[in-house]
């Protein structure tokens, strides 16, 4: 019962309608080549097939900004300063998000709440829904500052948000999900564009 609860929470998660998507564990499943997300590294746990059966959560990715940092000799990548503790402390935090596709907004949905590291807030999410020409839909969510409105066109890495954390997050990221019709797809990041650090 818990598993169910959690999947309709995540669901509407994303601003999105919990519209059952076709199953994707059956299926051959399509792809969504899309613009990297941030001008900057960044990484993305991906949803399994199935594991989110809605539209917007059924295959896709939560992004993480990350940024090249050296402590005490050691390098690596890493996502937030200090602690963590605080959402100023994550890389990520506030950085310009970039639209995936040369698309048209769909809507947009605000929700005003910035929820404190940890603790996840109330559905719906803020979002930004894209629709390409070819009818593949794109949700952004956990988004903020956002800087289009619904019918305004956009380019492939335009900056039109910037990372928040709001509804159905604990820290600041980006979840990405794709779809046509009731078919979630599978985002496949274009590498010509991935930022080299």
């Amino acid at each position: 019962m818990k598993y169910l609860a959690a999947l309709v929470i995540a669901a509407f998660s994303t601003g999105a309608l919990a519209q059952v998507a076709s199953d994707s564990t059956k299926r051959d499943i399509q792809q969504f080549f899309a613009h990297p997300l941030f001008a900057t590294g960044y990484t993305c746990s991906e949803h399994a097939a199935g594991e989110l059966p809605y539209l917007g959560d059924d295959l896709g990715q939560d992004c993480i900004a990350e940024e090249f940092v050296n402590k005490g000799g050691a390098a690596f990548m890493g996502m937030y300063a200090t602690d963590g503790l605080k959402n100023e402390d994550w890389y990520g935090w506030n950085k310009p998000v970039l639209a995936p596709c040369e698309c048209t907004v769909a809507s947009v949905y605000i929700n005003s709440v910035i929820n404190l590291l940890g603790h996840p807030g109330k559905p719906p999410a803020s979002s930004i829904e894209l629709l390409a020409a070819d009818g593949i839909h794109v949700v952004l969510a956990h988004v903020k500052d956002v800087k289009v409105k619904a019918g305004d066109k956009v380019k492939a890495g335009q900056p039109i948000a910037h990372v928040g954390n709001n509804g159905f997050a604990r820290n600041p990221h980006i979840h990405i999900g794709t779809w046509r019709g009731l078919d979630a797809l599978q985002i496949r990041w274009n590498q010509k564009n991935i930022p080299i650090l």
